[in-house]
């Protein structure tokens, strides 16, 4: 979930290292709030509910490769890279003279994600986004 819990804990305590495993998968399509998605090395279907993706799927595009994580053969969720490139589909036109260092408005792109941007960026433009924080990082094209 990317939270961080401090803990103490005593030298002579022993801590049991939970059982994750990684498999990379190619996100397929979304159905009834189920995402669909492809084993790459044996073809296999895996499902994965809207609740098991939490804000993770905001920033997930069809055809895109990325690892499910399972604990005890149990898919727990999905391992985001740290940036993607996605397409805006709905925003404010751009008006003549907003700068890069104007203000923002909100812009809603191709997986549905709500995020703020420049003033001078268009519907159609492509832009990078950081999967932690939801936050625009630049135009890509």
């Amino acid at each position: 979930t990317g939270s961080v819990l401090e803990r103490t804990y005593r030298v002579n305590e022993k801590l049991d290292v939970p059982n994750l495993e990684e498999k990379e998968v190619q996100y397929l399509y979304c159905a009834d709030d189920q995402y669909n998605f492809m084993d790459v090395n044996t073809f296999e279907q895996l499902f994965l509910r809207e609740d098991q993706l939490g804000e993770s799927k905001n920033y997930i595009k069809e055809n895109m490769v990325l690892n499910i994580l399972y604990h005890n053969e149990k898919p727990i969720g999905i391992d985001l890279p740290i940036t993607v490139e996605l397409k805006i589909v709905k925003t404010d036109p751009g008006i003549r003279g907003d700068t890069a260092t104007g203000g923002s408005k909100p812009a809603v792109l191709e997986t549905g994600a709500v995020v703020k941007v420049p003033l001078y960026l268009n519907e159609g433009e492509i832009i990078k986004v950081d999967t932690r924080t939801g936050e625009f990082i630049e135009r890509v094209r």
